[in-house]
């Protein structure tokens, strides 16, 4: 068994503005990692066996960004704002369905 029954990793790369491929920072993923980061802990599914969240580089799906990955599911989403978010966490993260309409 994994130490973790579901890891969400969070883009949060930032390119300089001259780059020529978008990155998820500039979509505000740092926020929004933290804004789920703190979902988890309020909802008490931090921990062992649990849900971790985490933050990661460059996750290489840039344009359709900002971008997350749930493991071990390895299901890709896509999200605009706060609400996506608590969708993702309460039907994936907590039921184990994950969310069709955000998916990447």
């Amino acid at each position: 068994m994994s130490y973790y029954q579901r890891h969400i990793f969070f883009c949060t790369n930032q390119r300089d503005a001259s780059a020529e491929r978008p990155c998820c920072a500039n979509c505000g993923s740092p926020a929004m990692r933290d804004y789920v980061k703190k979902r988890i802990k309020a909802l008490d599914l931090a921990g062992e066996g649990r849900v971790r969240v985490n933050k990661a580089g460059c996750l290489d799906r840039c344009e359709e960004g900002p971008v997350c990955v749930v493991y071990p599911d390895g299901v890709w989403y896509t999200y605009v704002d706060e609400e996506d978010l608590d969708e993702i966490i309460e039907s994936h993260l907590v039921d184990g369905r994950p969310v069709e309409r955000l998916k990447i």
